[in-house]
Order: C-alpha cells, then structure tokens, then sequence
C-alpha cells in the first residue's frame, strides 16, 4: 500500500503545537540545560568533540536525562514561531519557481521531487521575503535585489516576484538565524489575494507557428472557465515560437484575466480555440506550428501571499529562549552544559502540580557545617558510611553549598562495586576525589540567601530540585558540544522543530 504524510499534515502538527502554548488548558513548556559532565564511551558513549546521538527510548526521555539536568525555564508564547528554511538573495543565483505540480515526474529546476525543499522563495538583506512564479527557464537571476512591496506580481532580473512578507527587525534579533527564518502572513498580502487566480504559465515555444498576438481561454473548473469572463491568456508569438511567460505585453505571452476558482486549467491551441481579441469573438488561427503548448500554475488555496506560512513550508516551529547570567540563582554559571531539551507540563517537586515558576534549578544542593578544602567542578563525591556517589556542578565557597548530580553510571552516581544508587543523607562526611576537599554536611534547617538574591531552603542541611525528576514529557533532547558559561555571559538558544 502506497502512502505519505502531507505537508498539510505537516503544517497541522505544527499549528497544534503552536496553539498548545495559548489554548484553554494550554500546556506548560521549560527549556532545559543538562550534562555539565564530559560524554565518554564508558557512560554515554560519544565524546565532547563528537557527542552521541540521543537515542529515542524510555530510558533516555524519561528518566536518564533528569539525572544530568542543571535548570530548566519556562517557555512563553512569545518565544516561538513559525519557522522556514532560510533562502539569501544573491544575483547570479538559479532559483526554482512556484509549481502546483512539483513531484518526482516533475522535478523542480534544482532536481527536487518536494517543492518545500526547493529555493522557490529568497530573504533579501532588508529582510523582504518574495517568492518566485517564474524563473525565465530555469536560467539565473540577473538584476538588482528586490525591494517592492506591491501585492501584485512584478518581473526583475528576468524573474517574476511576488512580494510575500517582511520580517520585523524584532523578529530578526531574536528569531532570524543562519539556517531559518521567521515567517509570517502580511495582512496587506493576504487580503489582495485571489483564490484560483491564474498567476503564472509555463511555456514550450514550439516551432512554426505565425507571429502575432492571440488570445485563449482558460478551461478547467474556474468561475466562467473557458469564456471570455474567465480566465484569459494573451499569447505572443514570434519567430514561429510562443514566447515565454512574462508581464510585458507584446514581448511576453502574459496573462490577460486571472479569473478566479481555478484547481485545474489547460489552454487549448488549437484553431477554434485561439482568437485576435480578448473578447474571444474573433477566431485567428496560430498557423499549422507544432510542439508549442501553455500549461497552467494552479495559485495555492485562496491565493498567493493569503497564508505565507502554508505557502512557504512552514512546518517547522522555533523556539528562542534567553537564559541571562545565572537567571536568579537557577543555573550554574560556573560549569559547563552539552544538553538541551525540552519537556511538557513538569511537576514542582514532591506534588502533582504542573510547574508554573519562570525558572526552576535541578540539581542536588547541600550545606556544610564545615568544609576543608575546595571542591572542583565535576569531580567525584563520596559520602562515608553511606557510599553516597556523585558529582560535583559547583562549590560556593563563601556559603558552603554543595551542588550536585548523581548519574546512574558506575562512579557518577551508583556503586562501582553493586551498581546501586544510595542518596546523600545525614551528617557524614563527604570528600573530593580530587581536591580531596572535605565537608560535613549541616542538620540545621534554613534558608539561604545567594548571590542574585534567591534563596534557597534547606532541610536538616539538603535542598532537593525544583521540578520532580521523571515527570512531564521530554518531547526535545539535543547532545551539543561543551558550552561554557560565566557570570556575565547571556546565552540565546534557538531550537528547530520540525514537523
């Protein structure tokens, strides 16, 4: 049984997606950063200058990557779009064109089957977007960069344009990257819109056919379909060759009268079919020509320009999230990340609540009532009496906290002897690996006052994550290389989605 997922499929998963974040009951959305500690093949697999591939299993999203996470933030409406592919204007440059009909029998310019993985459409640099109706056969565009805003097509550089949407200069700081773009609908675009108007031809010249200038109808399922109130072609002919598609009258073969309605649309050449006047009154034969034909570009539903969005693919969905210094104390600014994800509806620690907070910090913090030494990020801790295993995130040393994590890798978090994971408690002592730093863990219950101002509660001397470990769903998981953070750095994260 043959079958495929559409691109109107596509574009409805990634609406929904978007419409989750607003709706009623709508869901709750946190970026996370994970992993300070280093990829190895003896835990993770990969290595930090070639990171594993996250492996889509139970394990992986539900439980492994709670181990490792450092923060997590909320991710509101307004750090999301509607994303594409991003396309740069250069002259010089064969783009493709629009066609209704771009299949593997019928391949665009480029050699694409899909016409969403086509260059049918360009930014320019002030961020104009225009899609291509007509790209003269296939040959290179050859002119200066577009700037009009008309909502009619327009021909420059030997192209036919339409004008889509221009991407604010808000949306390009925060949304606008190297590979994607923000896209849009312009209200202005979308309301000139015609739905079945015919925009655009494609032509074989043919040969032998006498010059002149001749008019067809446009048949098909269009309002008035093949008479002179429907759709209209003016045909040039000249050498013996129908001329190629243009908007210049008596140099182009153009489009006469658009119509409306159209799914579906042929023009006829022959004798009975062709006329002298665009009232279609007046028959005129072409000549005894051969091979020449004007097939038609069927515009998308309700029009070019009337949903950009659709038009254009734009079934990916981004996010773009700022995580500024340590966001209120939540995350580390003294270790590094190499995880980035995201999960849906998170409880707050200990309850069923879904999470509301702006931030939330993930990792294990507890505080001595004294301390020897230094501890160094990413070393190992044990605890005495209860072989407690973990790793060392950060060490404030003017307060005597203590973050950390426990992996489920042997040494990391759980035995090297049993393989058993045991939590730190009590009061014994915990010491470095490396530093050989130790500290006794206090039994006073308190809250701390910490650098930005955040507090953060203890209980007999531990303070456990914000969100609860393994709740929610993590429906975005990402392996990156090393990123270090600082106290003064301000990070913007943009994630991909696509649909």
């Amino acid at each position: 049984m043959a079958a495929i997922i559409t691109e109107k499929f596509r574009l409805h998963n990634a609406s929904q997606f978007v419409e989750s974040f607003t709706e009623a009951s709508a869901s709750v959305y946190y970026l996370f950063l994970g992993k300070s500690s280093p990829f190895s093949s003896a835990t993770s697999g990969g290595s930090d200058s070639s990171p594993p591939t996250p492996a889509d299993s139970v394990g992986q999203t539900e439980y492994y990557s709670w181990d490792s996470m450092l923060g997590a933030k909320n991710i509101s409406s307004s750090d999301i779009t509607r994303a594409v592919v991003r396309r740069n204007f250069a002259n010089g440059t064969t783009y493709d064109m629009y066609e209704h009909n771009i299949s593997s029998d019928n391949t665009t310019t480029s050699g694409s089957s899909n016409l969403y993985d086509s260059t049918f459409y360009f930014l320019t640099s002030a961020n104009r977007v225009y899609k291509v109706l007509d790209n003269n056969g296939g040959t290179s565009y050859s002119g200066s960069e577009p700037t009009s805003e008309s909502t009619s097509p327009f021909a420059l550089g030997g192209y036919v344009l339409k004008y889509m949407y221009s991407i604010s200069s808000s949306d390009a700081a925060k949304f606008l990257t190297t590979d994607f773009m923000p896209v849009s609908t312009d209200s202005t675009v979308s309301a000139a819109a015609t739905d079945g108007a015919i925009e655009s031809l494609i032509i074989t010249a043919g040969s032998g056919y006498s010059d002149g200038t001749y008019y067809a109808a446009v048949f098909g399922d269009g309002t008035s379909q093949g008479t002179s109130s429907g759709a209209i072609v003016r045909i040039t002919v000249s050498g013996g060759g129908i001329q190629s598609f243009g908007l210049t009258a008596g140099s182009d073969t153009t489009i006469h009268a658009a119509g409306t309605s159209y799914t579906f649309g042929t023009v006829n050449l022959g004798s009975s079919f062709t006329f002298s006047d665009s009232d279609l009154s007046s028959a005129s034969s072409m000549g005894s020509g051969s091979g020449g034909a004007v097939s038609v570009v069927i515009s998308p539903k309700e029009g070019h320009g009337n949903d950009a969005v659709a038009e254009l693919g734009g079934h990916f969905v981004m996010t773009s999230t700022t995580l500024t210094q340590a966001e209120g104390d939540d995350f580390t600014t003294a270790n590094d990340f190499r995880q980035v994800g995201l999960v849906v509806d998170p409880t707050t620690f200990g309850t069923s609540t879904v999470a509301s907070s702006s931030t939330a910090r993930q990792t294990f913090v507890l505080k001595g009532s004294s301390v020897s030494g230094t501890f160094s990020a990413d070393e190992q801790i044990t605890q005495s009496s209860t072989g407690a295993v973990g790793k060392v995130v950060e060490f404030d040393s003017s307060r005597n906290l203590l973050y950390y994590q426990q992996e489920r890798f042997a040494d990391f978090g759980t035995s090297s002897t049993n393989g058993g994971y045991v939590a730190f408690s009590g009061t014994n002592t915990i010491t470095g690996g490396t530093s050989s730093a130790t500290l006794t863990p206090s039994s006073v219950t308190e809250t701390v006052t910490l650098a930005n101002n955040n507090t953060i509660s203890l209980t007999t001397g531990y303070a456990n994550p914000e969100l609860q470990p393994d709740s929610g769903t993590i429906i975005y998981l990402e392996n990156r290389k090393p990123i270090s953070r600082a106290s003064d750095q301000t990070e913007d994260i943009k994630l991909i989605i696509e649909f």
